[in-house]
């Protein structure tokens, strides 16, 4: 059985952000799916395709070690940069957005900075991806 598809607009969570982001799209394959830019397993490009989740809790954030140090060990957040270095996991098995696997839920991104961003709300509710 297929999964939801995730189009712009999927809600998304990191699980060292303190507030949830919104996929952007970009309609360069031209694949709608309820309307809406359909995602692949490509769009995972920091500040294009994944905005920032509020503030970042990671340790391995060097903004946040720092600030850290500096506050004698209390863990200090500080603004989100996300890192992702590869394009996510776990998308459709069959069903091709421009020439690539499709985004959908239950896929996941990793950050460089340890955090695993999952999409809490895919955007789609009745099409599934296979």
């Amino acid at each position: 059985m297929g999964k939801p598809a995730a189009t712009a607009t999927a809600m998304l969570q990191c699980s060292f952000g303190i507030a949830p982001s919104t996929l952007v799209v970009l309609p360069l394959a031209r694949v709608l799916v309820e309307g809406k830019p359909a995602a692949a397993i490509t769009d995972m490009v920091p500040a294009v395709n994944i905005p920032p989740f509020g503030m970042c809790t990671s340790l391995a954030n060097p903004t946040v070690a720092a600030a850290t140090a500096a506050a004698l060990g209390v863990l200090t957040p500080m603004p989100c940069i996300p890192a992702t270095v590869a394009p996510w996991m776990n998308g459709a098995t069959q069903t091709l957005v421009g020439g690539k696997p499709a985004l959908t839920l239950g896929a996941t991104c990793q950050c460089a900075y340890g955090g695993v961003i999952q999409i809490l709300n895919p955007g789609a509710m009745k099409t599934l991806e296979g």
